[in-house]
């Protein structure tokens, strides 16, 4: 069945700007959206006033889907359109795909630990628009969508992100492993308003990658409704495009990428009044390291005095509210493991 489509005729079919009623653009404009960190965006245009050509997917294959059959659908798709029921379908997913994706998870997770607040990755989950009915008319679906303040969003329990309803992803990443984001979905994150969009194409090879198509990671930023090419993030600002395609292609994280990584996150702490002391699980091992640090120190003072360290073991509320000072003092001072914790006691008050 799915061989009798011809991607041609399938790709004609889906440009917009045809919708139920012949209409091109919705009857009312949409709202203002909003980025996760609560700054305004321009009222995303649906659809360009001027719609370029049908959009394409290379390396994708149509397949009919209809509406009734989206919450059944198991699998991944780049585009759906609602006036034709045709999804573009890119299977199988390979390692080298999934890994430049899953990748920026864990990276912008050790952003937010130095910043000291979380950010949150939701995957390559739908990214619709609705019709005046309500319906669901297209849907996109990037490879990984990032929100830096997700403590503002409303996304969980949702079926998908709706364009218009909920606040767009501070950043969505493409990964252009067998496929060409530029030749039909650039243009369609663009005429949504999504902010930034960040396209990947990974080091390792694909023999079914486009000729000329280098390795390397090209940021899209929005400006006046339309994307500009930009060597560095506005939402991870400082993060340069060279340095995050580095870390994605990384099999272990390397110390170079490590400050770079540090290096933005402090500059969103800095900027947000954030470090990571207000993060309670990270303060919680911040402060278990520095018990244990200080267990290890005591120890070998009170051994260089010949005072018996035997078992001795402080838990961390025993050095609440003291400084390395005042127990060296104590170390340097007391007569025995029972003494030094009767200082600390008497120190604590």
């Amino acid at each position: 069945m799915h061989k009798d489509i011809d991607p041609a005729a399938a790709r004609a079919a889906s440009s917009y700007p045809r919708r139920p009623g012949g209409a091109t653009e919705p009857a009312t404009p949409p709202p203002p959206l909003q980025r996760s960190g609560g700054e305004a965006e321009p009222a995303a245009r649906p659809y360009p006033r001027r719609p370029p050509a049908a959009p394409e997917f290379p390396g994708c294959r149509p397949v009919p889907l209809l509406r009734c059959d989206l919450d059944t659908w198991d699998g991944r798709f780049e585009y759906w359109d609602g006036d034709t029921g045709i999804a573009w379908v890119c299977e199988p997913t390979s390692p080298a795909h999934e890994f430049p994706s899953h990748g920026l998870a864990g990276l912008v997770a050790l952003i937010a630990a130095v910043r000291g607040s979380p950010i949150k990755c939701y995957g390559a989950m739908d990214l619709e628009m609705r019709d005046e009915r309500g319906e669901r008319w297209r849907i996109l679906q990037a490879d990984q969508s990032v929100y830096l303040h997700p403590r503002e969003v409303e996304l969980l329990g949702s079926r998908a992100m709706v364009v218009g309803k909920h606040s767009l992803p501070d950043v969505v990443l493409e990964v252009d492993h067998s496929t060409d984001v530029r030749r039909g979905k650039l243009a369609l994150y663009e005429a949504w308003g999504f902010p930034e969009l960040w396209v990947e194409v990974p080091e390792s090879a694909s023999p079914s990658r486009a000729a000329g198509r280098r390795p390397g990671l090209t940021m899209h930023r929005l400006e006046g409704g339309a994307y500009r090419e930009a060597p560095e993030s506005g939402a991870f600002g400082g993060w340069r495009a060279e340095e995050v395609h580095a870390a994605l292609n990384e099999a272990e994280l390397s110390e170079g990428s490590g400050a770079v990584l540090e290096r933005v996150g402090r500059a969103l702490g800095e900027r947000e009044g954030t470090g990571p002391e207000d993060l309670p699980w990270l303060r919680s091992q911040r402060r278990q390291a520095r018990t244990e640090a200080m267990n290890v120190a005591v120890r070998e003072i009170l051994a260089s005095r010949g005072v018996s360290a035997s078992g001795l073991h402080f838990d961390r509320w025993e050095w609440a509210g003291l400084g390395e000072a005042e127990v060296t003092r104590a170390a340097l001072g007391c007569e025995s493991g029972s003494d030094f914790r009767a200082r600390l006691r008497s120190l604590r008050g």
